[in-house]
């Protein structure tokens, strides 16, 4: 196993920036995307639950048909490429996609029925979202902010630049994608959106707080 050099990833953590200016005539090619795909397909997610769909947009009708609800960005047309990550509704610990994980893991008898245990106490007791269809969705979405960071990581440690969206109208753009087939709305929702190109400016130095100031050591 090769590992990287710590100064080459602080160095592309310091590149990285928040990109809303790509060359459009810039096209990241098929394997490098791929590559970023997979690091959040391969992302951590809570008990294994790996709640999320990558969706890549790159047919430019539908891409204008969301750029209204996307706060008119210019990128919607710019980008190499832009992913919807879905994340899924109502992942119960008794629900069908549980138990297909527990399929995927091969867990069958007392294994299955102990980890069916533990992961109710966490969703009843530990966190507290069994009964609220809405904070399930918000747990399954927080996991694919993981997979969100390690793709934009990923990219900036191979040159290539990103930009997280959260700024749209989430009703209209799911009802949007939903109209197109892509997806359940029953099963799946719209979680976070992300473009990635590569910059056709230079983008001002980060802003960022103090090591001190965000970092405590309890000893």
């Amino acid at each position: 196993m090769q590992f990287f050099n710590k100064e080459d990833v602080i160095n592309a953590f310091h590149y990285r920036a928040s990109t809303r200016s790509y060359d459009g005539n810039r096209k990241i090619p098929a394997e490098d995307f791929n590559y970023i795909l997979e690091l959040g397909r391969l992302s951590p997610s809570s008990v294994g639950s790996e709640p999320w769909q990558f969706l890549v947009l790159q047919n430019p009708e539908l891409r204008q048909k969301i750029k209204p609800y996307c706060w008119g960005i210019p990128t919607m047309e710019t980008s190499s490429h832009i992913v919807v990550i879905l994340a899924k509704k109502n992942a119960r610990y008794d629900s069908q996609y549980f138990s297909e994980i527990m399929d995927r893991r091969g867990l069958q008898g007392e294994a299955r029925e102990k980890a069916m245990a533990v992961y109710k106490k966490f969703q009843e007791k530990d966190i507290g979202i069994l009964d609220n269809e809405r904070s399930l969705f918000d747990w399954a979405s927080k996991q694919t902010y993981i997979a969100l960071g390690n793709m934009m990581t990923g990219a900036a440690l191979i040159g290539v630049d990103s930009c997280p969206i959260e700024g749209f109208a989430y009703q209209e753009v799911n009802d949007i994608l939903a109209a197109e087939g892509l997806f359940d709305p029953s099963e799946w929702g719209v979680s976070v959106m992300c473009t990635f190109g590569y910059r056709d400016k230079e983008i001002r130095q980060k802003a960022r707080k103090d090591f001190e100031t965000v970092v405590k050591f309890i000893e």
